[in-house]
């Protein structure tokens, strides 16, 4: 069995500043080992390849190779992987289209030891910025990561926040939730969360995806602008975009940014 699998479940936001707002909506997502990926052998999932559903080198990392540069950032921070698996959890493109808020990287040891994961950000304007995190010997059930907020993702809140991550690893469920409090007095900004359960990747598991959440990328890009509406309609104010970190990658060390 290929450890490359698809994920149904749930994604939930709930803003409490500047103004209360709420919604959830249905998503699919993928689970990518990176070796395993040229070798899947599925008529409706191809990687570099415009089909039903794809996965594209250029949508992750720097856009290049991505196995090759996740070990040269991690080597940046003495962590070493000879051999060891990288896992993606990402949300694929379809029919060519993608829009992906968050990118999970696993990246294990030769021995399968999770040694670090990195949270991968984008945002509408089409940037990116990655959070790593060291875990090597961490093996809580749900690991607890923070980062100090250095990236624009939402025009209606500044970059005066911090986060915390709580990360269930893939199994038979995947689940994240990321925490944005005010880095000066503590106080709740933002709850997002995605929750999801396991289903083999087959054809016949992604057709069944295709009719169920038809045109994903399309539903989250608009779902995004069309909260924005909302939460503008509301009285919210905007924050001026600032220019992207110079870094594409920050790295924490279990705890504080540094």
């Amino acid at each position: 069995m290929t450890a490359s699998c698809l994920y149904r479940g749930q994604v939930m936001h709930h803003r409490l500043e500047p103004v209360g707002h709420r919604f959830t909506y249905d998503v699919v997502s993928l689970l990518i080992d990176l070796d395993e990926l040229p070798e899947l052998g599925l008529r409706w999932l191809s990687h570099n390849r415009r089909n039903l559903f794809s996965v594209q080198d250029k949508d992750l990392g720097d856009g290049a190779a991505p196995r090759r540069w996740i070990e040269t950032e991690l080597a940046r921070h003495s962590i070493f992987i000879p051999g060891g698996a990288v896992r993606v959890h990402l949300f694929p493109r379809f029919l060519g289209m993608a829009f992906t808020p968050l990118t999970t990287w696993f990246c294990h040891a030769a021995d399968g030891t999770l040694s670090a994961v990195l949270y991968e950000v984008h945002n509408t304007f089409g940037e990116r910025h990655a959070y790593l995190v060291r875990t090597e010997g961490d093996e809580r059930q749900t690991l607890r990561h923070s980062a100090e907020k250095c990236f624009h993702v939402s025009p209606f809140l500044g970059l005066n926040g911090n986060y915390a991550f709580a990360l269930r690893p893939p199994g038979e469920t995947f689940a994240i939730t990321i925490r944005e409090t005010d880095r000066a007095t503590g106080k709740p900004i933002l709850v997002a969360s995605h929750v999801a359960k396991r289903v083999p990747l087959t054809d016949s598991a992604l057709v069944r995806a295709a009719i169920a959440y038809p045109l994903l990328p399309l539903k989250i890009l608009g779902g995004i602008h069309w909260e924005a509406l909302r939460i503008w309609i509301k009285g919210a104010s905007f924050h001026k975009k600032p220019t992207p970190p110079a870094s594409l990658v920050s790295f924490t060390d279990k705890g504080d940014l540094s």
